[in-house]
């Protein structure tokens, strides 16, 4: 009996702490449709799809996305989403639009890289490898500040307060001291999406 009330206690405990690290958050994506998002180019042929609350982009051999940009633009943040990227697909989660978190199938390489999952694109490589096999879904956490980026993933900090003052490729814009939309990148490979929410920070 005592062994099942501090389970029940700690369980309880566990449920209270991760309801807590989420408040303040409001969902970047509904689940249903494309509410808040509109496409880069809005001429381009899209192969975003919406399934059981996952955002897909699933893109064949010759063919050529388009990325999902948010209407609205943003500051400072922590931004928290999960994704699920198969073995040598490419992709990117960019902060205001101009800073690009790759988003990319290495698993295999087993070595963290300038252009690896994680990376702040051609910019800082991951401090250690992080990234999951293909058919797994990762976690990642982002918290901006002015020029500063600090990035979690799959529970491993990758990032600790990088000085970041420029853009680092296919970016909206090169106004890096504005706020900036998210955008997810849809140009490059197959790509899944979800559970996308953010939680806006005091500007400095």
């Amino acid at each position: 009996m005592k062994k099942t009330l501090i389970l029940s206690l700690s369980l309880l405990t566990a449920a209270v702490w991760a309801a807590d690290t989420e408040e303040g958050f409001t969902p970047l994506f509904n689940g249903k449709d494309l509410t808040g998002w509109h496409l880069r180019n809005p001429k381009a042929k899209s192969h975003w799809t919406i399934e059981s609350g996952v955002l897909q982009n699933t893109i064949g051999k010759g063919e050529h996305g388009v990325d999902l940009v948010t209407d609205k633009k943003y500051w400072n943040f922590v931004v928290r989403y999960e994704f699920k990227v198969p073995d040598n697909s490419n992709s990117g989660f960019y902060l205001r639009g101009r800073h690009e978190l790759q988003v990319f199938g290495d698993y295999k390489s087993n070595k963290p890289s300038l252009t690896g999952n994680g990376a702040i694109y051609n910019f800082k490589a991951p401090t250690e490898f992080a990234s999951k096999p293909g058919d797994e879904w990762q976690t990642a956490e982002a918290t901006v500040i002015g020029d500063r980026i600090t990035v979690v993933l799959n529970g491993k900090k990758i990032h600790d307060n990088v000085k970041c003052t420029k853009a680092t490729g296919s970016e909206i814009d090169n106004k890096v001291d504005q706020p900036g939309p998210f955008f997810l990148q849809g140009d490059h490979g197959t790509v899944a999406f979800r559970n996308l929410r953010v939680k806006e920070l005091p500007k400095e």
